[in-house]
């Protein structure tokens, strides 16, 4: 029970749990495996280390949720495996910083050479609009922002990201902006360890310029997407910054729209939006920031019943 409480706030590790609970590796590894064998909780890999959470889906997260409401958060056991716990969240959160640290003097000048970072994510709302999302996955997350900017409005969150530094930042980030519920997996984007059809919105933000081969990215994406769902895609336009290449390991010097446009329509997406958004200021080095919002051209039956209940009501 004290493990599932403390998995209520978010996924944790085996070595998390051992530092929380003052027991042994091999005695919270058992509890761990019987608890996913009974489909209480959840267990991904990452790298190395091995993640778990509480199961969100089918008649264990009915079982479970009224069980932990229930339990008295007063409890001085229970208080002190939460005080515990923020220690391990402050241990990592420093870790990252550490990380990001060493980072920020070569992202700062980056950022310095296109739209503010509030302007870019006001033309992603934008571009999305109020529709509801109901399974989100940003491919590439990175820092976890497009995680932070959109979880508020999706029932489940995924981020993806290749590299478990990257993934132990956005964890951190996360944890200090109180989304606790966020899952996250470290895979490779060009081949994404999810069904298909299992998100009606995919995000790929600022990744693409990274890849060898961005549109065999697209393409795999696209394969997440279900009927009906979108793809929002954030990258640079065209530009001659060269050093990008050997500074920031940039593979491309950004896309034109009718090449990401392109990319989606083989993809089997309609490209609904494309915007560019400027620098405010001129300047011999900048960036030119674009969006493209490609829409899946099959139809989403569960949509027009959603609607016409509604109206119903």
């Amino acid at each position: 029970m004290r493990i599932l409480a403390l998995l209520t706030e978010g996924e944790l590790s085996v070595s998390d749990l051992t530092d929380i609970l003052g027991q042994s590796q091999p005695r919270i590894s058992r509890h761990l495996k019987l608890l996913v064998e009974a489909g209480l909780v959840e267990r991904h890999r990452e790298g190395a280390w091995a993640f778990f959470r509480l199961t969100d889906r089918g008649t264990a997260q009915r079982i479970l949720r009224p069980m932990l409401d229930s339990l008295d958060r007063s409890d001085p056991q229970l208080l002190e495996d939460r005080t515990r716990l923020e220690t391990v969240r402050a241990q990592r959160a420093q870790a990252a910083q550490a990380f990001f640290s060493r980072l920020a003097p070569d992202w700062d000048r980056i950022r310095s050479l296109h739209a503010p970072e509030t302007v870019v994510e006001a033309a992603v709302l934008d571009a999305l609009g109020p529709k509801p999302i109901r399974n989100l996955v940003d491919l590439g997350t990175g820092t976890g922002k497009m995680l932070q900017l959109l979880a508020p409005r999706a029932a489940r969150t995924v981020g993806l990201d290749a590299s478990h530094a990257m993934l132990s930042v956005a964890r951190a980030n996360l944890e200090k902006a109180g989304l606790s519920r966020i899952e996250l997996r470290q895979g490779d984007i060009y081949a994404p360890p999810f069904p298909r059809n299992s998100f009606d919105l995919v995000v790929i933000h600022q990744v693409l310029h990274y890849l060898d081969d961005p549109a065999r990215a697209i393409r795999e994406a696209a394969r997440l997407v279900s009927p009906g769902g979108r793809m929002l895609v954030v990258d640079f336009a065209p530009h001659n910054l060269e050093f990008l290449r050997e500074a920031q390991a940039h593979r491309r010097l950004g896309f034109a729209p009718e090449q990401v446009a392109a990319w989606l329509d083989e993809a089997g997406l309609d490209c609904t939006l494309t915007r560019q958004l400027a620098p405010q200021k001129k300047a011999d080095e900048q960036l030119v920031v674009s969006l493209w919002l490609g829409q899946d051209r099959r139809v989403a039956t569960d949509w027009p019943l959603i609607e016409s209940n509604k109206e119903v009501a």
